[in-house]
């Protein structure tokens, strides 16, 4: 059973009235991305966020580092002052 001119085309029309209907509710417009930033002002900003991220793992290294040191002064210090009978402050 072949199709005739008439259904083929009724066929085509149903065809393309789907895919508008799956489009509209499935594909992005420019009117839905518009508000989101270029490719450009994303990796910008991203640069920034990684720079920040670097700088603030660094102070962390350093003042860990610090604490360290500062806690091993602190076990010394105590340790001087109960050998010489000096009172602690604190």
């Amino acid at each position: 059973m072949a199709l005739s001119d008439k259904d083929f085309k009724a066929l085509e029309n149903l065809i393309d009235q789907k895919i508008e209907e799956k489009a509209e509710t499935t594909l992005a417009t420019k009117e839905d991305v518009g508000h989101l930033p270029t490719k450009e002002e994303f990796y910008d900003q991203s640069d920034k966020l990684m720079k920040e991220l670097k700088a603030t793992r660094e102070e962390i290294t350093t003042l860990s580092g610090l604490q360290s040191q500062v806690h091993d002064h602190e076990e010394r210090m105590g340790k001087v002052e109960k050998k010489l009978n000096i009172p602690q402050t604190l």
